[in-house]
């Protein structure tokens, strides 16, 4: 449907460099679908813009000639349509992206692309549950009012989300015949990576039970992970079961599916996991990635010495603290000691 777009908006010699450039990230970068349709997307939106702002379709010609003023008029106007920091990241890095291809291919060469600076991201630490939160939401996950078998699957899902780090999407991109859970799973997570998780047995069990009351009887390839009527499990189902739990739980509204990721990093960074290892774990391509939980570590031992220490401001005084000195009257010195 992207390149499509891009058939209608730009020249077809565009639409030809563009269906190259994703070939190459799925082949060579082994970029997911997803990461495919978000750049393909990104790009579309940009050669919209070319196209209302030059009054036609853009073609090699036309992006050879863009300067750095017509770029920045494309990071104002997507400013203008509310479109966040992030996004826009994105959005420029696809474009980088698409340009170096098309300058590999000497079909196009401008370097006004790389005089653009991304903008500063805003800095956000992954919103972790407390231990107990996310025991409470693994054990609240069967009491939402539905069929058992489906409250034995939610409480299994949301066990390997916290038990073993999976992102939602690997969680629900485990087939029948990963079942049953051996002591580790292999898991292929972004850039078509796989990792080793280790399973805990109480995990292990939690699925056995979901796949003992599951009432179909699917084939090894079909998903682990079923919906109501037997297809594929829904993530926006998920994420619901997550906002039903909110209430019931006194949970804050950061507590999503992925928070519960972010739970497993942190829980294991506070009980002296070894970063290296938690970044193996995570399947971050980057150590800077995993670092952001040493950050979130660090706020939760100053908050608990804020509130524990005696001498931490804003604190009151121990019982066995000795009591401060009188202060002396105005105008009077203290006595010497």
């Amino acid at each position: 449907m992207t390149l499509k777009r891009i058939e209608w908006i730009a020249a077809p010699e565009i639409g030809r460099a563009a269906q190259s450039w994703l070939d190459w990230l799925e082949g060579e970068r082994r970029a997911s679908p997803r990461t495919l349709e978000a750049y393909g997307r990104d790009l579309a939106i940009f050669l919209a813009f070319l196209a209302r702002h030059h009054g036609g379709p853009a073609d090699l010609a036309a992006l050879a000639a863009l300067k750095t003023v017509d770029l920045r008029a494309f990071l104002a106007a997507r400013a203008r349509e509310g479109v966040g920091k992030v996004s826009v990241a994105r959005q420029l890095s696809a474009l980088r992206g698409f340009f170096r291809h098309l300058d590999r291919r000497g079909l196009v060469h401008n370097p006004a692309i790389r005089a653009l600076r991304t903008p500063r991201q805003p800095k956000s630490l992954p919103k972790a549950l407390s231990a107990d939160d996310a025991l409470s939401t693994l054990d609240s996950a069967g009491v939402i009012d539905q069929e058992p078998w489906m409250d034995a699957r939610d409480r299994a899902l949301f066990g390997l989300l916290y038990g073993a780090g999976l992102r939602l999407g690997e969680a629900l991109g485990l087939r029948q015949s990963d079942a049953p859970l051996a002591d580790t799973l292999a898991i292929t997570g972004k850039g078509n990576k796989t990792r080793l998780v280790p399973i805990l047995p109480q995990v292990a069990t939690m699925v056995a039970e979901y796949r003992a009351l599951c009432p179909f009887k699917p084939s090894p390839e079909a998903p682990l992970f079923l919906g109501a009527r037997g297809g594929p499990l829904n993530p926006g189902v998920v994420q619901r079961q997550i906002r039903r739990l909110r209430p019931m739980l006194g949970l804050p509204e950061s507590a999503t599916p992925h928070a519960l990721r972010h739970s497993f990093a942190t829980h294991l960074l506070a009980g002296g996991a070894d970063l290296r290892g938690i970044q193996e774990l995570l399947g971050h391509a980057s150590l800077s990635t995993t670092q952001r939980y040493t950050a979130i570590d660090a706020e939760r031992l100053s908050r608990a010495y804020r509130a524990a220490h005696p001498r931490a401001q804003g604190a009151a005084p121990g019982p066995t603290d000795p009591a401060p000195p009188p202060r002396p009257a105005k105008g009077k010195r203290a006595p010497k000691r």
